[in-house]
């Protein structure tokens, strides 16, 4: 039987910040994404994630959609652009 090649811990630190921020995600397998798009994991309580749900619910859109919405209206992507 074959190793398993080794492998970092979930919340591993990389050693360059700044390349790992800008190097693509890895694909996922099996993933029907667009092109250019990554995935943003975020912690939030449970009471404020049932807030978030209803909120998107009555808006009548999804939670991932309102929130892509909400972070391009706080980060344009202009923002901080030289001119």
């Amino acid at each position: 039987m074959a190793e398993r090649p080794s492998r970092r811990g979930f919340a591993a630190r990389p050693a360059d910040p700044e390349s790992w921020i800008k190097a693509p995600d890895a694909p996922t397998r099996g993933a029907d994404t667009a092109i250019n798009t990554a995935r943003l994991t975020i912690d939030v309580t449970p009471d404020m994630r049932g807030r978030i749900k209803i909120a998107a619910f009555r808006r009548g859109m999804t939670v991932a959609d309102m929130l892509r919405d909400l972070l391009a209206r706080e980060f344009p992507a202009d923002a901080g652009e030289p001119s």
